[in-house]
């Protein structure tokens, strides 16, 4: 039998972690469906490690410690996970409810569809020169996992955005050399991280290089570093042992470009008063999502997630009223977060 549910949200990184504590709030119940075998989607699989430093209260916080939180932020509303599983089909039923079907067979009869799917089924863009193909996912990596272990390494980063800037920065003076390289001199990360960076390099606590990546280095099968072309077409030789690879991820909606959503360039077109998409009882929260002025940022993440479960509490019961309770000071809120007893 179908597991029978008010909603369903599809997504458990950090949109659709906090999504889950939201609800709660609201005394909604959630369902949470991730293709993942494990919680924090690209939190945890691709950067864990990796400083966040604009979340509120937290003037620093890893990647994997935000999930970490959440995860105890939301343990009082007994969430039911799902992972490993994609969906692999969403339909309207008869009674206006839907249903929803996964990879592993789970089948849900549920009131509303969350997507808080980041930017789909993603992965990183890989390093594709000659020679790469014998290091991918040994020297030549797309994320980090033991930043410790690089200790007394010469290493390369490759990108200009915020991950790219942000483990620049960080590891800086953790290794032994470090050396930046962007294909352009203008970067798409964080204006204060690149003026960090900047700083740093004008120090020469680290090496900033413009240029295309050419080739490997390697001898007798043992890799050396890279060959990367400067903006004249003079090719230099940067020693490394190990590369790390922050091109950013190469998305992939999967079946949700299928639902029958307005979609603009590969993102859930929403409506920013409730973030409800096209499709009515289907909502967009997070990375999938656009609207005038999107800025791709956890923290409106966050504050999409609120005004969704406001809105799905609506869509289940259009005529109750609905009162905002602040969790300082409502009993009913200290009951739902566990601090009250019945």
């Amino acid at each position: 039998m179908p597991i029978h549910t008010d909603v369903v949200i599809i997504g458990a990184g950090p949109s659709g972690l906090f999504q889950v504590f939201e609800l709660g709030l609201l005394d909604i119940h959630a369902h949470i469906v991730d293709s993942l075998p494990h919680i924090g989607g690209q939190c945890s699989e691709l950067y864990p490690e990796k400083p966040i430093y604009d979340i509120p209260a937290y003037p620093v916080i890893g990647a994997q410690e935000l999930v970490d939180k959440l995860m105890e932020q939301i343990e009082p509303f007994k969430p039911q996970f799902h992972l490993d599983q994609a969906v692999t089909k969403l339909e309207r039923k008869d009674d206006g409810r839907f249903a929803l079907t996964t990879s592993s067979g789970t089948e849900f009869d549920t009131a509303t569809v969350i997507i808080a799917a980041g930017l789909g089924a993603f992965q990183p863009r890989k390093l594709r020169i000659p020679g790469a193909e014998d290091f991918n996912d040994k020297t030549i990596k797309y994320k980090i996992t033991q930043a410790e272990k690089l200790t007394g390494k010469d290493i390369i980063i490759l990108g200009g955005g915020d991950s790219a800037l942000d483990w620049t920065i960080e590891l800086h003076d953790k290794v032994k050399n470090l050396t930046l390289i962007h294909r352009r001199v203008d970067y798409r990360a964080q204006p204060a991280s690149v003026k960090k960076m900047k700083v740093l390099a004008e120090k020469g606590e680290l090496k900033e290089f413009h240029g295309m990546v050419r080739e490997i280095r390697s001898d007798d099968g043992k890799f050396r570093g890279l060959c990367v072309a400067d903006a004249d077409g003079n090719t230099h030789e940067i020693d490394a042992d190990e590369v790390y690879v922050f091109w950013g991820l190469s998305p992939n909606l999967g079946p949700v470009a299928e639902w029958g959503l307005d979609i603009i360039k590969r993102q859930i077109q929403v409506d920013t008063e409730n973030f409800q998409t096209s499709e009515a009882g289907i909502f967009a929260v997070g990375d999938i999502n656009t609207y005038p002025g999107k800025k791709k940022l956890i923290l409106s993440g966050f504050h999409e997630a609120a005004l969704a479960a406001f809105a799905v509490q609506k869509y289940l019961d259009p005529d109750k009223r609905v009162f905002l309770q602040y969790t300082t000071t409502s009993p009913i809120m200290h009951k739902r977060l566990g601090l009250e007893k019945d």
